[in-house]
């Protein structure tokens, strides 16, 4: 163990007297008052070649930024145009739905059974419609019955109702839907109120 410390510490003895040695071999910076008309030209020539290659280098950072940002504008372009992808793709199962329904109810026109086998159709399509998007975190709210909010409902109408307490829904005209928990759209709804209640 001894003779392990013995050996780094020699190491970086050796390591030490080299980087003095350099030290010491580099030529002492001669301040530019003290400079002659020669070494003060050379000194010029030298900050000009560094000043050149660092703008080469600026310049080839600005078009490696430049050539990223249309990169990432142009991925980012790609996922918005195809984001989709998928859903649609389920979507088509439910035009494959919609186009047969249609089909039997006109071959159920000769045997009476039309209405009967487009109705069938079109529930079956309607089904399918809404596993899919409740797959892609589409989900509808009950309001029929519940409390007026109006973070969830829009009213259209208030309506005299002495059957239930005011402020309540009692008709709903169109479903309300959430995408991943955030409103998407709320459900326009018809609110009770009481007889004496004088409407705004």
């Amino acid at each position: 163990m001894g003779d392990v410390k013995d050996l780094q510490k020699e190491r970086e003895k050796r390591e030490k007297e080299k980087i003095e040695k350099e030290e010491q071999c580099k030529p002492k910076e001669v301040p530019l008052e003290e400079m002659s008309k020669e070494q003060l030209v050379e000194k010029l020539k030298q900050i000009s070649e560094e000043a050149k290659k660092y703008f080469d280098l600026y310049l080839r950072s600005q078009a490696e930024i430049e050539n990223l940002k249309k990169r990432f504008q142009k991925e980012r372009e790609e996922f918005i145009k195809f984001a989709n992808e998928s859903l649609i793709r389920d979507l088509l199962n439910v035009i494959d739905n919609l186009e047969r329904a249609i089909l039997h109810a006109e071959e159920g026109e000769q045997t009476g059974e039309a209405f009967k086998a487009l109705k069938e159709g079109v529930e079956l399509t309607l089904k399918g419609l809404k596993d899919i998007l409740k797959k892609a975190g589409l989900e509808e709210f009950e309001s029929l019955g519940k409390k007026f909010d109006p973070n969830y409902h829009h009213a259209v109408e208030q309506r005299d109702d002495s059957s239930v307490e005011s402020g309540m829904v009692i008709e709903e005209l169109q479903k309300g839907y959430k995408l991943h928990g955030k409103l998407i759209r709320p459900a326009l709804v018809v609110v009770s109120k009481k007889e004496d209640q004088k409407q705004n």
